[in-house]
This record gives C-alpha cells, sequence and structure tokens, in this order.
C-alpha cells in the first residue's frame, strides 16, 4: 500500500531524510533551552510576546506594520509571519543603529538579520521644517500625540521616517531560498509590537535624533527658587510630597532607629524630605523624558529589563523594595543629559 507523506507546518515531509513534524509545545521547550545558551554568552534576551491576535496597539507599532504591508514584493509573504509572531516564536529581537538582530524558532532556530539604511539627510530635514512648530513635548511625540499634519508627514510612504523596500536588506539561515520567508516576516511584525513599548527605538534604528522633532519654546525666567521648579516637574511625573504640609504621604518607608549617632548624607536627606507614589504610567513617562528604551532605563535604576516592562504593565501603585524606591528618587532630580551620563 502507498502511503502518502504527510506534510508538517515547516511545509517538509516527516521521512525519506527530511525533518520529522515538531509539536508547537516541544519546539517553545527547545527554544527556552537554546535561549538560556546565549544568555550564558551575555546576550540580553529580549522576546516578543503578543498578548491577543492584536500584534500592535500604538501609532507607532501600527504605522510601522502598515507601511510594510504596502509593499507588493513583501504583501504576499507578511501575513505567514504574524502566526509566528503571535504563538511566540520570535525568542529574541534587538535594535540597534540600522540593525535589527532576532532568533526565530521553527523546525531549527534560526539567526535573523535586518539592515537598515539611516535615513537621508536631506529628508529628515524636510521632515524637521515640516514639523517645526508643532510637537511641543517628547512624551506627546513618542506616545502618537501628534496633529493629522505631523501624521501624514512622519507616516508618508516616501518621505516618511519609515524604509524603503531598498532600504532594507534581509537574512535568515532558514533553508527557505525565499527573499522574505516566514521567520523574516514574523521579525518584520515583531518590531511593530517592540514600538508599542519603545517607540524610540525607531529612531535608533534611522539614526536620527528624536529630540530635533521638538519645538523649541522659551520659557519666561522665573523668580522661584529652583526647588521649586523641580517640584512641578517632578509632581507631573510621580506626584511628588516634596514637605507641603497639606499633602498625604502615600508611601511610607520607616526610618531605621540608629543605635549611634552618624551623619546623614545629603543625597539620604534629600530623598527624606519627600516621597513619591510610582506607577507603571508614571514609570514610562520618567523613561520617555529621558529618550531612554526599556534596556537602558534599567540599567539606569539597577534592574532587569523585565522588571521595568513589568512595573509599566501595572496599573496600581507599585510597592517597590527600597533599594528600588530610592534609585527612582535618585534619577527623578537629573534632566536627560545627566541620566545619560550617570548611565554612561
Amino acid at each position: 500500500m502507498l502511503i502518502k507523506p504527510r506534510l508538517n507546518e515547516e511545509n517538509t515531509m516527516s521521512y525519506y531524510g527530511y525533518a520529522p513534524y515538531v509539536p508547537v509545545a516541544k519546539r517553545k521547550e527547545k527554544a527556552k533551552k537554546e535561549m538560556r545558551k546565549l544568555a550564558k554568552k551575555g546576550i540580553e534576551i529580549q522576546p516578543i510576546t503578543i498578548q491577543g491576535r492584536i500584534i500592535s496597539k500604538s501609532f507607532w507599532g501600527k504605522a510601522w506594520c502598515e507601511h510594510l504591508e504596502q509593499y507588493s514584493d513583501f504583501s504576499n509573504r507578511l501575513p505567514r509571519g504574524q502566526t509566528y509572531a503571535r504563538n511566540g516564536s520570535v525568542c529574541h529581537l534587538s535594535i540597534e543603529q540600522g540593525l535589527i538582530n532576532a532568533y526565530v524558532y521553527g523546525s531549527e532556530l534560526y539567526k535573523i538579520i535586518i539592515k537598515i539604511s539611516p535615513l537621508d539627510k536631506s529628508k529628515w530635514l524636510d521632515i524637521q521644517t515640516e514639523c517645526a512648530g508643532q510637537i511641543d513635548s517628547l512624551l506627546a511625540l513618542l506616545q502618537g500625540k501628534i496633529s493629522d499634519s505631523v501624521m501624514q508627514v512622519v507616516t508618508d510612504p516616501k518621505k516618511g521616517l519609515f524604509p524603503l523596500s531598498n532600504e532594507i536588506k534581509m537574512h535568515c539561515d532558514c533553508p527557505d531560498g525565499a527573499y522574505l520567508c516566514k521567520h523574516i516576516a514574523a521579525v518584520i511584525y515583531g518590531v511593530g509590537h517592540r514600538l508599542d513599548t519603545a517607540p524610540e527605538s525607531l529612531f535608533l534604528l534611522r539614526k536620527v535624533d528624536q529630540n530635533k522633532l521638538i519645538s523649541k519654546i522659551k520659557l519666561p525666567i522665573s523668580d522661584k527658587p529652583k526647588k521649586r521648579q523641580l517640584k512641578g516637574e517632578l509632581s507631573d511625573i510621580f506626584g511628588i510630597d516634596l514637605g507641603d504640609e497639606n499633602s498625604i504621604n502615600i508611601v511610607e518607608r520607616p526610618i531605621k532607629k540608629q543605635t549611634t549617632r552618624k551623619p546623614i548624607s545629603k543625597t539620604k536627606q534629600k530623598i527624606r524630605k519627600r516621597t513619591i507614589r510610582p506607577t507603571g504610567k508614571s514609570i514610562s513617562r520618567l523613561r520617555n523624558k529621558f529618550a531612554m528604551n526599556i534596556s537602558q532605563f534599567a540599567r539606569l535604576i539597577g534592574v532587569s529589563n523585565t522588571t521595568i516592562a513589568n512595573w509599566e504593565k501595572r496599573d496600581e501603585r507599585l510597592i517597590l523594595k527600597e533599594k528600588h524606591y530610592e534609585a527612582l528618587l535618585l534619577v527623578t532630580d537629573l534632566d536627560k543629559e545627566q541620566a545619560w551620563e550617570k548611565l554612561e
């Protein structure tokens, strides 16, 4: 009796020398083991984890996916990567200047490299000119809270921030001979999902400074002491109590009694004068204020990437360890330049 070969999800036969079918659960377990090996080599693993069927929810994430889907040479291939992106097959995805590195698990673990050309200088100057005076803050830009006119400029298919098809070079070490295999397609959608939480990565990828799109607003000179100016800024981010008698301390930290009298440093004295009530949104606002991605901000605070990601997902007030709480208090005094100096 003639037995017909069964095709697996990698479109290969299960015998006659071809790779056997591997269940999804088993593939995921093998992928975790491979990622642990890479982590031991010093690679900071940044997986793509999508909840539900919607891959991208933010302005920047949706715009990235919609832009690439419009290319005819991509359109018939990209949908094949959606399932891979949703089921967690993108085990690692990092974005650097002009470069996307990723690992996707199919029948085996495949390495994907996508190179993106820098944004043309003349095109970048045109974008700055078109957007001049229309974007008031970095937070508004990264959250996609921009006017329709600015939106049209930055998402213009030919003149906007997103790369043209000829500015993208892709490589996957899988046996599929197609220029855009499903593993690369999964990474492209993974980038869209990553832009939901780290929109500044798009500007990093195109090698441009997002701060150059922000309006230069001259503030009036104030006679108020610097501390009062800082109070206003910190209150906007965390809701900070700087010693107002009528305010309520949301977070109370008991001060340990000292058996011997030791002089308290100026830094600790400053910390004890105020409290903050950190939430996921306030952590995200502070990170965006410094124009840092999750990895950079995590190093600034002294925690893991997962910790920052988990903090930003929480709606209620965060109960933090004392060392993390004090680390947050210290960095809220910094401006963007000081924060990057501390990071370096």
